[in-house]
């Protein structure tokens, strides 16, 4: 490893956690492309599809802490749905991270391209006046939240992602949930799924420990900036551009499996 692949593979870290703590993702809809494409484009060594979503898996659990703690207080964190959208999506993202192993590249990547597809299509479905909606009367179908989360905790465990840039449009879309509470529940529950898919990815071998440190040392110094900063954002804003990160990733990955 050296000084210029340290440097690559930080500032991947610290770019897609600054947007990850803004918009309420892990970050690996961002990081995942990002540590599949960029080391190759300076001659650096090419991480293969499991290890780019096993490093993806263990530095959004860490990511997720710092934006988490940035919203703890203001009352966005909702408890309860953190409650059973976390515990469900923790059950299926340990058993898509496990499972994972005995999927190919190719696999792997497709199961990507659909999740970012379908999450791309619902952030342009129109969410009005949820935004309008006091914190504290927010009410959801509590059964359909968890039934949804274990559906994209299973996808998200095999790409190592923690399936927040698919939860926020299911929260904001499905769920009808305020954003700011959408980007901060989804942190939590977030949080928990990333849990699953590390242990699932760490114990069939799939992480590369260095640079899973690098990232992590990003992901802890950059998540909390983003949250501050999504914090003073327009919600309207914040739509627009996690929408369009996500159409982008979608394309891109569906262009290569194409």
């Amino acid at each position: 490893m050296d000084i210029t692949f340290i440097i690559t593979i930080f500032l991947i870290g610290f770019i897609g956690s600054y947007i990850s703590g803004m918009l309420g993702i892990g970050g690996s809809i961002i990081k995942y492309p990002m540590l599949l494409y960029i080391p190759p484009l300076f001659g650096l060594a090419a991480f293969s599809a499991h290890e780019v979503s096993g490093i993806s898996a263990v530095q959004v659990f860490f990511a997720t802490i710092g934006g988490v703690w940035a919203y703890r207080k203001g009352g966005y964190l909702n408890k309860t749905l953190i409650g059973y959208m976390g515990v469900s999506i923790l059950i299926g993202s340990f058993i898509g991270g496990y499972g994972s192993r005995l999927m190919t590249e190719g696999g792997i990547n497709l199961v990507y391209g659909i999740l970012a597809l379908i999450a791309a299509v619902m952030m342009f479905v129109p969410k009005k006046g949820i935004d309008e909606i006091p914190l504290d009367q927010v009410k959801f179908n509590k059964w359909l939240a968890a039934s949804l989360a274990f559906i994209v905790g299973i996808g998200s465990g095999i790409v190592g992602a923690a399936g927040a840039f698919l939860l926020v449009p299911i929260m904001l879309v499905v769920l009808k949930i305020p954003t700011r509470m959408t980007i901060a529940s989804s942190l939590a529950i977030t949080f928990l799924s990333s849990i699953g898919a590390t242990i699932g990815k760490i114990t069939t071998g799939q992480v590369e420990f260095l640079p899973s440190v690098i990232m992590i040392v990003a992901s802890l110094i950059a998540s909390p900036l983003g949250a501050m900063a999504g914090k003073r954002i327009n919600t309207k804003i914040l739509q627009v551009v996690l929408a369009l990160l996500i159409l982008a990733t979608a394309i891109k990955i569906w262009m290569d499996i194409l």
